[in-house]
């Protein structure tokens, strides 16, 4: 199995360091930077397996590099570490592409959940059955690339689109709960809401459908969660 490489960007000297230790401590190598600007270089320009990022930086704000990054479309897993901890700062946290979000004080034993989460989860959408590029109907999605071309021509997707839509893809026909997308895609001590959820089937269905307020490919089940028609069947009566 190869070596895990973690880049962390933290300008709080006593948290960065011992947040370095316990991490190769653990068997995570990590290096450490403590401007924004830097880390967005680093990060462009280097193979990582996960980026730990505080938004309050010299250089460049947390979420202006992820978004910089998500723009360059580089997907490594980012978790924000931050003090900023309300619910409008998490979810603005993973629209700007963050995988994760763990507010300071923190305990070291569940910054290490969070990591091992999040590579468990990057381990599932690389390795399952559904990769690389997929038909629906005459569309198509390729997983690896986030990109794909549906009926109203060629899109882009985030890293949380694709994550949604391989997970419906690969239960076709099958409702799926709001509560498993946040478990498989954020992670059930994430702290993203059902709202989160709602907000990118929304921006799925942007991409992916004819007209996203009368779907063909993904259902809304309404008070349970959602559901992937491998035949593109309008529902009578569905308006979201």
């Amino acid at each position: 199995m190869p070596e895990i490489k973690i880049l962390l960007v933290e300008d709080e000297l006593s948290l960065a360091e011992g947040t370095k230790l316990n991490l190769e401590l653990e068997g995570f190598p990590c290096e450490w930077i403590t401007r924004g600007d830097e880390g967005l270089r680093k990060i462009l320009s280097e193979k990582y397996d996960l980026v730990i990022l505080d938004v309050m930086l010299p250089g460049m704000d947390g979420f202006s590099v992820c978004e910089r990054v998500r723009e360059a479309k580089n997907f490594t897993p980012i978790l924000f570490l931050t003090a900023k901890n309300t619910e409008d700062d998490r979810v603005h946290g993973f629209e700007t592409g963050g995988d994760d979000y763990l507010g300071k004080p923190f305990q070291v034993r569940e910054l290490l959940l969070r990591v091992r989460a999040i590579l468990r989860r990057e381990d599932w959408y690389r390795n399952r059955s559904l990769g690389g590029r997929q038909k629906f109907g005459e569309h198509w999605v390729d997983f690896e690339n986030f990109c794909g071309e549906g009926p109203c021509g060629p899109f882009q997707l985030g890293v949380k689109e694709c994550m949604i839509f391989k997970l419906l893809m690969e239960r076709p026909g099958q409702v799926v709960s709001r509560t498993d997308i946040l478990d498989r895609v954020w992670g059930e001590e994430a702290y993203p809401t059902t709202r989160t959820v709602d907000n990118f089937i929304v921006r799925l269905r942007r991409a992916i459908e004819q007209d996203a307020h009368h779907p063909r490919w993904v259902h809304t089940v309404r008070s349970v969660g959602y559901l992937f028609d491998p035949d593109g069947r309008q529902r009578k009566g569905e308006e979201v």
